[in-house]
């Protein structure tokens, strides 16, 4: 993109959010990246950890920073409030695909990078397979997409009070099957992996890829991430990612370090597909 620092605002202090920004402190003047800003809704949680002047404390404010790209890691409902207005300032990285669901959102984000000659970026994430699932969808062969995610109940953040009621030793659990549009708003934070994957398979789109989400307890060190791509003439592929997580973490382990390596490729231009 430039041979100079690219300069990154990290919008989110969650797990991926301080993560991401000990990887830039760390390794990003080797790597050519640069902290712009970090914001978080609840600017307590950075607690002293970063100098005054990186933390930005009213996120309207972030066109006061020159930023070469915004990376969103915290909820959907931020890409939906900003996510235009970031794209009017800097590239910008969608770190909740799930909120892409909404099909005047993705059109109004899609113009928006247009108009400002600026690249709305999706990282893989926890998406196994997705260029190739990509590669299937533009040359027409791609026939159909399924993803299952399995967790343990207490790594799922589901609204209307969904699974409030599970017990320890329960076992397994079908929350849901059905398309990726419906299940979005249901799990705006859990299910952006299958979110990517109707983005790279855009012709089936998120009405059009199936998604399934199962809590069961047995899984206390791991995500299971479970993908079922068909072809033509009987073609399919199958693949499961067992990616380690601690209970209660929405994000899998591997998954951090998938978002790093999005991040460089910006960078580096080789790692990371901007939306089609």
């Amino acid at each position: 993109m430039t041979d100079r620092a690219l300069k990154v605002g990290i919008v989110g202090y969650g797990h991926l959010g301080q993560f991401l920004v000990e990887k830039i402190q760390k390794e990003g003047p080797e790597a050519g990246l640069q902290l712009a800003f970090v914001w978080n809704r609840n600017a307590d949680k950075f607690r002293d950890s970063l100098p005054k002047e990186l933390i930005l404390h009213d996120l309207s404010d972030f066109t006061c920073r020159d930023t070469d790209v915004i990376v969103e890691v915290c909820h959907p409902m931020i890409v939906k409030e900003f996510g235009v207005r970031f794209l009017s300032h800097a590239h910008f990285m969608v770190g909740s695909p799930s909120a892409l669901s909404d099909p005047q959102l993705e059109q109004d984000l899609r113009t928006a990078a247009k108009q400002h000659g600026k690249t709305l970026y999706v990282p893989s994430g926890a998406l196994w397979g997705g260029q190739d699932i990509q590669k299937m969808n533009d040359s027409g062969t791609l026939r159909a997409l399924s993803v299952r995610m399995s967790k343990h109940p207490s790594c799922f953040r589901l609204t209307g009070g969904l699974l409030s009621d599970w017990r320890e030793g329960e076992g397994r659990r079908v929350l849901y099957h059905g398309s990726v549009a419906e299940l979005c708003p249901i799990a705006p934070n859990n299910v952006n992996t299958m979110a990517a994957a109707a983005i790279a398979a855009s012709k089936l789109g998120f009405n059009g890829v199936t998604g399934e989400i199962v809590s069961d307890t047995a899984l206390s060190d791991y995500h299971i991430v479970e993908i079922e791509v068909t072809g033509p003439d009987g073609f399919t592929v199958k693949t499961v990612r067992q990616n380690p997580a601690k209970l209660g973490a929405v994000t899998g382990n591997a998954t951090y370090n998938s978002f790093w390596s999005s991040l460089l490729g910006m960078y580096k231009k080789d790692r990371c597909s901007a939306l089609p």
